[in-house]
């Protein structure tokens, strides 16, 4: 053999070994430790709450690595956190509660009873102490009386003379049931019969009916009782002129079934079944806004029959080429509200369709129950948004405007959030903030000159806080800090206190003054010395254009020397409506820390904000209608292309994984894309979307008996025949919200199928979160070890 040959040996069998690269950290990670969770990383603060007279503010913490966190507070005049001990805690006032117009009193429940603080002094005044859990109270207009809730009715207090009036009389089942018995057609005519026969009976009678009616006439005024079956009745609220009580009637109609999980591993050693969720379009629920006039005593109901488009035919349902068409029958909605101006006078509700294609915003008329159309906001995919809700019954970020005729709100009608205003009395809108980025959690200051606000507008993956004239303008920026600042401004609002995060430094604690140049101030340090023993990553932002001409963000970890057609890995984030290419410290924190081990490995590794994800706007998070696995995982495929035509990738070496929706991709790349990823690892996985709940699938699937071809399209079970590389699927036995049902059904399609190159892993203790670090190290070490054995 000669030396050029022989050295031509040693080079061909060296490139047969696995090649891993370590970066220049002198800390190698482990598995073991970073799949600890908060224990290795440190406890950040959390939950802020400030005093009501501002001095102090209160937050969760866990320094010292306990079992659970702690309450701390800080004086703005020491600012060194301090535990609040056990006795002080349980004695200090519910952070929650309703402050009357003068600032001094402050009304809120605790523990089921109410209790009345005097803000200056801080002396606090136990008003009930029973069995029975009085909730909900809030000052009249006066501030010497409150309303409050018992037991499911609206009571008042007096405050001066203690004196307790009941004002509804809600009940369940139906009007005379209970009173008398109901009697047959025959006992009916027996008794008619017993009259007609006997004077006696009949004089008796009457004189009974008329001590009746004036033991009737002398009894004090009581509320009239409304009977409302077997509806459940929710969100009372009393008119600010004490006239009117507006209602909500809830009602489950029959037929709706719930899903049972089933728990094996449990303390008596029997197993117990879990009632959970409905699957999508199994809610069948009904809702109606109801009005209590307590001078007329009259109960009534909000008339939805004449809100504009409440005929209208969704788009996806239309046969006919007309832009909108209608229907006789009439879209189920919810109202929501109101919401009464400081003076009083009006009110504004909100109505959202079922199937959530329309918001409307309406002045409501409480006398005659009619509302008046403010705003729509329809979409043909759904109505959704920061500021503006889809999943939960909110009425989203709305208030009121100085001038008691104007309201604000959140819209996407620019195709990102954005600040409105819209007049009640002549209609006329005009925007607030405007641009490609969207605002979160807006509120208007306590003077009404300008609203403050969390924006993304210097970058969609950087928050910071603002501040704009209620008239509009150029908004101020008042955080410095790059990364992300939620702020939490103190009751006077001359004082922030800020969580901020960036991409590699968890969650810490500043305070800083309320104005543009301010210097924030460090109160915590919450890293543990494990944590900080190594130099993590600062991974870049890049954008690339994905195959329709999209510009797609993402983060990008790199080996500190990366080898000619390396091995990398994408991470596909979950859904419900988030993000990650950001730049500050991920929910994601386990995998952040992963995807370092995996550099660290010799891996690059790609985070995409796909199709669906927050921050991005109108069209980019309703890019998925109707086709969960089309664009958002073009995407991933867009990104496998850009590692290899940039980063100088293998396309033969490029693994795929994620939890949740992002294990949905995983199983959808893996069956419909093969030999794009050699290898996937699919994590708590949604398999079939007509198994999944109503508010979430609803809106981007519509329903499987009006929609189903959506449903086929974005199911992975239908395309499991398209697995050739290798799979892992892991996931929780207890999972409440991706049901364990899911992957055992895609179990039995793959063996039904004869593949063999999956492999699959459940957790016995597991909810859809894992929390013990255990289930953690063993799943994550399938994973690498999955990537190890296809990708090297």
């Amino acid at each position: 053999m000669n030396i050029t040959y022989r050295w031509l040996v040693i080079y061909v069998l060296f490139l047969s070994f696995p090649l891993v690269v370590f970066s220049q950290n002198t800390t190698t990670l482990k598995i073991e430790e970073i799949m600890q969770g908060q224990s290795w990383v440190g406890h950040s603060p959390s939950n802020l709450r400030w005093s009501d007279d501002s001095k102090t503010l209160y937050f969760d913490w866990n320094p010292e690595n306990l079992p659970g966190d702690s309450l701390y507070y800080t004086d703005l005049g020491e600012l060194t956190p301090q535990k609040v001990p056990p006795t002080s805690r349980r004695s200090l006032p519910s952070f929650s509660g309703k402050i009357n117009k003068k600032g001094d009193l402050k009304i809120y429940e605790k523990d089921g009873d109410l209790f009345l603080l005097e803000i200056p002094t801080g002396n606090i005044k136990q008003l009930t102490h029973s069995i029975q859990r009085e909730s909900n109270p809030d000052f009249l207009n006066d501030n010497s009386r409150i309303v409050f809730q018992i037991g499911g009715n609206l009571h008042t207090w007096d405050l001066k003379n203690g004196q307790i009036r009941q004002l509804t009389n809600f009940r369940k089942g139906y009007a005379g049931k209970k009173d008398k018995p109901m009697l047959s057609k025959s006992d009916q005519w027996l008794k008619q019969d017993q009259l007609n026969h006997f004077e006696v009976l009949k004089l008796r009678k009457e004189k009974r009916e008329a001590r009746e009616k004036i033991r009737e006439q002398h009894k004090p005024r009581r509320p009239k009782a409304i009977y409302h079956g077997n509806k459940s009745v929710s969100a009372l609220q009393l008119s600010p002129d004490e006239k009117f009580v507006t209602f909500r009637l809830t009602e489950t109609l029959k037929g709706a079934k719930s899903t049972v999980v089933p728990n094996y591993v449990t303390e008596g050693g029997y197993t117990e079944d879990i009632k959970a969720r409905s699957k999508v379009g199994g809610n069948h629920t009904t809702y109606k806004m109801g009005i209590l006039d307590l001078e007329r005593d009259s109960c009534y109901y909000l008339n939805v029959e004449d809100i504009p488009g409440i005929y209208d035919i969704p788009a996806y349902l239309r046969t006919n080429k007309k832009k909108v068409s209608t229907s006789a029958k009439m879209r189920e909605a919810v109202a929501l509200g109101p919401l009464w101006s400081e003076n009083g006078r009006q009110a504004v509700i909100v109505v959202r369709a079922l199937d959530n294609k329309d918001r409307w915003i309406m002045s409501l008329d409480v006398r005659t129950g009619e509302p008046r159309l403010l705003d729509r906001q329809q979409d043909d995919a759904w109505i959704g948004g920061p500021g503006i809700g889809s999943w939960n019954f909110s009425m989203g970020k709305v208030g009121w405007m100085p001038d008691n005729e104007s309201i604000w709100y959140v819209s996407e009608e620019s195709g990102y959030a954005h600040l409105c205003v819209v007049n009640t009395k002549s209609g006329k809108k005009k925007t607030v903030t405007k641009g490609k980025f969207e605002i979160y959690n807006p509120q208007i200051s306590r003077d009404k000159k300008y609203f403050y606000f969390g924006s993304n507008e210097a970058h969609p993956g950087e928050r910071h806080y603002y501040k704009v004239s209620v008239n509009g303008g150029k908004p101020i920026k008042l955080t410095q800090l790059a990364g992300r600042n939620d702020v939490f401004l103190s009751p006077d609002e001359k004082t922030m206190a800020i969580l901020h995060s960036y991409t590699n430094q968890p969650w810490e604690l500043y305070l800083a003054e309320n104005k543009a140049d301010n210097q924030p101030k460090r109160i915590t340090h919450s890293q543990a010395e494990s944590f900080k023993t190594y130099s993590w990553r600062d991974p870049e932002i890049v954008t690339f254009k994905a195959s329709d001409g999209a510009k797609v963000n993402a983060r990008l970890y790199r080996p500190s020397q990366p080898q000619p057609d390396g091995p990398a890995v994408i991470f596909v984030h979950g859904a419900g409506y988030l993000q990650n290419a950001h730049k500050w410290w991920s929910s994601y924190y386990r995998e952040f820390m992963f995807h370092n081990y995996l550099a660290d490995h010799g891996y690059t590794v790609l985070d995409i904000d796909y199709r669906g994800s927050a921050g991005y706007g109108r069209d980019w998070r309703t890019g998925i209608y109707r086709y969960m696995g089309g664009k958002d995982l073009e995407d991933q495929v867009d990104g496998a292309r850009f590692l290899t035509e940039k980063y100088n990738v293998s396309p033969q070496r490029i693994g795929i994984y994620g939890g949740s929706y992002g294990g949905f991709i995983t199983l959808m790349a893996m069956f419909t894309k093969p030999g794009t990823f050699k290898a996937g690892a699919a994590l708590r996985s949604v398999t079939d979307w007509a198994h999944y709940n109503h508010p979430y699938t609803a809106n981007i699937l519509n329903t499987p008996e009006l929609d189903s071809m959506a449903y086929i399209k974005s199911s992975p079970i239908y395309y499991a025949e398209g697995l050739q590389d290798a799979l892992l699927i892991c996931h929780g036995m207890v999972d409440t919200n991706v049901h364990f049902q899911d992957v055992v059904r895609l179990a039995q399609r793959l063996i039904e199928l004869g593949k063999e190159n999956w492999e699959f892993a459940v957790y016995p203790v597991e909810n859809h979160g894992f929390v013990e670090p255990s289930s953690w190290i063993d799943e994550y070490k399938r994973i690498f070890q999955l990537f190890e054995r296809n990708l090297k």
